[in-house]
């Protein structure tokens, strides 16, 4: 799909959960260094403490990153789905590229979101969300993988 596909009928609610999938560019396993997966790990929590989201669920697989977090209704705060999304892979593939002493995309340009809907259960979505490292054979248990977290979980 391409890049203007993904971003029709793109919507941003203060309020409102996101699922949020990433790719990092060419499919690059960029993560299975911990290093790298590290860093990135800390833009995400840099990035909710600033109080624009409140991060639900997400995993860090090799070459791509799964999130479930909320767009604060704090106006103070307020960031909209697409300012979210840049400043945090801006952010991100510079603290990558730093730690990997490489240079280069770290992410695609693209993204999928999905709208989480009143009437679906995110405890559930964060549960999928978290299992990725089992469903795609890396670990046989999820307390082998270190990337991931959920709230309820």
């Amino acid at each position: 799909m391409t890049y203007d596909a993904l971003r029709k009928g793109r919507a941003s609610v203060p309020g409102h959960a996101y699922v949020v999938t990433t790719v990092t560019s060419r499919r690059m396993r960029l993560f299975v260094d911990l290093r790298a997966a590290r860093a990135v790990i800390r833009e995400m929590h840099r990035l909710e403490a600033t109080g624009a989201i409140h991060s639900l669920a997400w995993v860090l697989m090799p070459d791509h990153l799964h999130w479930l977090f909320q767009l604060t209704d704090d106006r103070q705060h307020e960031a909209d789905l697409a300012t979210i999304m840049k400043l945090f892979k801006g952010r991100s593939a510079r603290a990558v590229n730093h730690v990997m002493r490489r240079r280069g995309a770290v992410w695609q340009r693209a993204y999928y979101d999905r709208g989480v809907r009143n009437d679906e259960d995110v405890v559930q979505i964060a549960r999928y969300i978290a299992a990725n490292p089992l469903r795609a054979r890396l670990v046989r248990t999820l307390g082998e993988y270190p990337h991931w977290d959920a709230i309820w979980l």
